[in-house]
């Protein structure tokens, strides 16, 4: 994936800078990084961010509860742990 790092980088820092009570939504690191065409890049920033959850270092979140990031549906949450 071509802007890995960069979105990988943008999701830790701004997950980290909310601390643990609080989370963002996938679509808030897109508009940070890609402002004029956010939504082409969704599946990416998903992408990154279910493999940041499988490494551990976030948790994917419906209504505040850990969801299993094989069967996502809906809308989701990304938190530090």
């Amino acid at each position: 994936m071509q802007h890995y790092e960069k979105i990988a980088a943008t999701i830790l820092s701004t997950a980290i800078h909310r601390g643990v009570e609080k989370s963002t939504c996938p679509s808030e690191i897109a508009r940070m990084l890609f402002p004029d065409d956010w939504r082409k890049h969704m599946k990416d920033v998903l992408g990154v961010a279910i493999d940041l959850h499988n490494k551990g270092s976030v948790a994917i979140t419906q209504k505040g509860i850990p969801v299993d990031v094989k069967a996502i549906k809906g809308p989701v949450r990304i938190k530090i742990i």
